[in-house]
């Protein structure tokens, strides 16, 4: 069986979660204790190793081809890439760095810092995170799902990072009608299952987190 080594909180980690949950890859999973390498890090059973969501990734894909989690359709292909890039760069940087990791311990991010939560930059990722939100309800208002019809890399990478917020509460459901019913819908698929368990002692999640109806 493979095994994944990642931090539970960390939207890298968790999208490689999906990603093989969507692909029906039975792997275990390790906690990275004091290990801060470059994580996540996937281990295969003949002893591959692959370091890195990218690596990671491209390794899934190939490897797993079925289902494909890219569309075959190129403009949809290069929307689904566009976004998923977008998700682990940018909406990482300004909005997941900034609240999740200024709350969560560095044990459950892989964070370096060691000091108390900056209420400035958490109120900076907030309005960061209110800018982001509806222009994605649109997308899959539009779409269906995020890059086209299919489900993609894009929406589990934006549920990657969605899931982590909401686990603190900081996603306004209740004013994204639009963002909510695709978040229902991907929140619904056996591959969150593992997402919707996870529990960080002493921070328990909002109430509503693992409950589908939300």
């Amino acid at each position: 069986m493979a095994r994944l080594i990642q931090f539970l909180l960390s939207p890298p980690s968790r999208l490689v979660r999906l990603a093989a949950g969507e692909k029906r890859i039975a792997c275990t999973v390790a906690p990275a204790g004091d290990n801060h390498a470059h994580l996540p890090v996937w281990e295969e059973q003949d002893g591959r190793r692959l370091s890195g969501i990218w690596a990671i990734l491209d390794h899934l894909e190939n490897t797993y081809p079925e289902p494909s989690l890219l569309p075959e359709d190129a403009e949809e292909r290069g929307e689904a890439l566009r976004l998923l890039d977008w998700a682990m760069t940018v909406f990482h940087e300004d909005v997941t760095r900034r609240i999740v990791f200024e709350k969560a311990t560095p044990a459950q991010t892989g964070s370096t810092s060691r000091r108390p939560p900056n209420m400035e930059i958490i109120r900076a990722g907030r309005t960061a995170l209110r800018t982001s939100l509806p222009q994605l309800g649109a997308l899959a208002e539009a779409r269906g799902c995020l890059a086209g019809r299919q489900l993609s890399l894009a929406d589990l990478a934006l549920g990657a990072h969605l899931s982590a917020l909401d686990y603190y509460g900081e996603i306004p459901w209740t004013e994204l009608p639009t963002l909510t019913e695709w978040y229902y819908r991907l929140k619904s698929r056996p591959s969150f299952r593992s997402l919707l368990a996870d529990r960080v002692p002493g921070q328990p999640p909002v109430p509503h987190y693992a409950e589908l109806d939300f």
